[in-house]
């Protein structure tokens, strides 16, 4: 019975997510996108503050700022900005199918930078992920043309897989995930509000419709979401919680869909070739654990290079 409710709280979490990217469109009609990423988060990191300090977790800020501020700068605030910015100018299916792509250029990201070796599979995946995200913002015709919008997410997308590589280096291990989550929120809140009050982004209240997206994005679509995906990973494990990120997109679509913007043929081919390719990629063969064993060997883990982990807001979150 507790599996069946945590596999059911794992797919609600990859709905939410998935709606983050509907509400959003709600959200900006009354709102500018500085403000909106502002608020969105300064509500999230009070909630898990209070969260943090009923379950009598300390957050230590001081002791490992420098990483939290980096991280917070990256995942939360420029990400945010980028997500909201992209999500002015596209539509919340392409914005959904853009970032289903982030664990394969995650992976990618991560080679760059520490020299974490893909397997065979996600070697194969990325440019077939690439040939489906190529098909969504590129669309179909005689005029191929690249909207905006979407240069932005692509680039929020760039944005979050880099968040998800330094988290793996940065992270404290001594602090749980709880902890260096609400750490990790609360810089990006203020790194959000310090642009927008800089910029001097408007103020002005938001309608109910607004207000009430905001809210959900908030306190499900990243609060609750957050509690839900970490207790799938501590029970289900990394790979099996990572496989649901397909309902991302698929959520976005339906709900778009319910909402009278049902996706085009043109979405739809590229979405099933973003979700084919992250399914193929997180497809584990028995020659790829042999290959990861091998690593192990070679790599003691006293020293193992940091691969992208699961663990602290960020996988798959918009």
């Amino acid at each position: 019975m507790q599996i069946g409710i945590t596999y059911a709280s794992v797919a609600l979490t990859a709905v939410l997510w998935g709606a983050n990217f509907n509400l959003s469109k709600h959200v900006l009609v009354d709102l500018n996108a500085l403000t909106a990423a502002a608020a969105r988060f300064d509500i999230a990191a009070l909630v898990m503050l209070v969260v943090t300090a009923l379950k009598g977790q300390a957050v230590p800020l001081i002791r490992h700022g420098r990483a939290y501020l980096t991280l917070g700068l990256v995942g939360i605030g420029a990400f945010n900005v980028l997500f909201f910015c992209g999500m002015q100018m596209t539509s919340a299916v392409n914005g959904a199918l853009i970032m289903a792509l982030n664990p394969l250029v995650t992976a990618v990201l991560a080679f760059l930078i520490t020299g974490y070796r893909p397997s065979s599979r996600q070697l194969w995946a990325f440019p077939l992920g690439l040939a489906g995200v190529g098909v969504v913002v590129l669309g179909g015709g005689a005029h191929l043309r690249i909207a905006g919008g979407d240069l932005l997410m692509l680039a929020a997308n760039l944005c979050w897989a880099l968040y998800n590589v330094l988290v793996g280096k940065l992270l404290p291990r001594d602090v749980g995930a709880l902890a260096n989550t609400t750490a990790v929120m609360l810089a990006g809140a203020v790194a959000l509000s310090l642009v927008a009050a800089l910029a001097g982004a408007p103020l002005a209240a938001p309608g109910a419709d607004a207000l009430g997206s905001l809210l959900l994005m908030s306190l499900l679509g990243t609060v609750l979401a957050y509690l839900f995906w970490n207790e799938g990973i501590a029970r289900l494990g990394a790979a099996r919680t990572a496989v649901f990120l397909n309902l991302v997109p698929v959520s976005s679509m339906v709900i778009s869909a319910l909402e009278g913007h049902p996706p085009t043929p043109v979405q739809l081919v590229g979405g099933a070739t973003v979700i084919g390719a992250v399914t193929l990629a997180s497809l584990s063969t028995r020659v790829d654990r042999a290959a990861d064993v091998q690593r192990e060997r070679v790599t003691p883990s006293a020293v193992r290079l940091p691969e992208p982990r699961t663990d602290c807001f960020n996988a798959g979150e918009p």
